[in-house]
């Protein structure tokens, strides 16, 4: 069980309970300066599975990450340096927020569920990243010049990595494509099973330049404690 003293630089003053950590050999990464962001995270409950978006351009365009609105964004991101959050076929410090809605074609009634701190090597401003979720939308998800939107699937051994491929089942979402955790930013694993299920959560994640967290720290908060400025 964490305490106040365990919470990382940069979440502000935040009670949690730790559920995920490493790295304690290093020391935090100082930083100077930040940058807001805000990522969000299409569910669909009655189809088992999360709307994620491969990014075509920009800063991580490897990656893949999960759709944002545009509201309660003021702060939009530029390409080279938008992060997203779920699969990275888009998912980065950056460029680990979701799509927005010119970006997906959809809008979304977005609840707060988490923040995210980051600092990468070689970048010189934090990444705080304000996380949302929507489990209805209205739109039909559409390719972009910035993003193509992808459904994975929602089963257990998709979202906690424990099978590579769709297990064949009728299951609604057993038949989509697996979260593809081995191309997302490496501390995703972590918390988005917390995302999926609806609890809120705060963390820190230290990483180099290949995508290796050197110290990474991760916790949830109760319903109704404030997890930082809410957007």
């Amino acid at each position: 069980m964490a305490t106040d003293s365990d919470v990382p630089p940069g979440l502000g003053d935040v009670k949690a309970h730790v559920f995920a950590q490493g790295g304690n050999e290093h020391e935090w990464q100082p930083f100077k300066y930040t940058r807001l962001y805000t990522n969000a995270f299409i569910i669909d409950s009655e189809g088992n599975k999360l709307l994620l978006g491969f990014k075509k351009r920009g800063f991580g365009t490897t990656d893949s990450e999960g759709k944002s609105s545009q509201a309660r964004r003021p702060h939009k991101p530029p390409d080279e340096s938008s992060r997203c959050v779920p699969p990275r076929p888009t998912s980065a410090p950056p460029d680990r927020r979701p799509c927005a809605q010119e970006e997906a074609g959809i809008d979304a009634p977005l609840e707060y569920v988490g923040t995210l701190f980051f600092i990468v090597t070689g970048v010189d401003k934090a990444f705080d990243i304000r996380v949302y979720t929507a489990r209805e939308y209205v739109g039909v998800p559409t390719e972009s010049d910035e993003m193509k939107p992808w459904w994975f699937s929602l089963s257990d051994d998709s979202l906690y990595a424990r099978r590579l491929e769709p297990s064949g089942s009728d299951a609604p979402g057993t038949d989509l494509p697996h979260i593809p955790y081995d191309q997302m930013w490496a501390d995703d694993i972590h918390w988005l099973p917390h995302l999926v299920r609806g609890e809120r959560f705060v963390g820190r994640a230290d990483l180099d330049e290949g995508n290796t967290m050197k110290r990474y720290w991760f916790g949830s908060v109760s319903q109704g404690a404030d997890a930082g400025d809410q957007m």
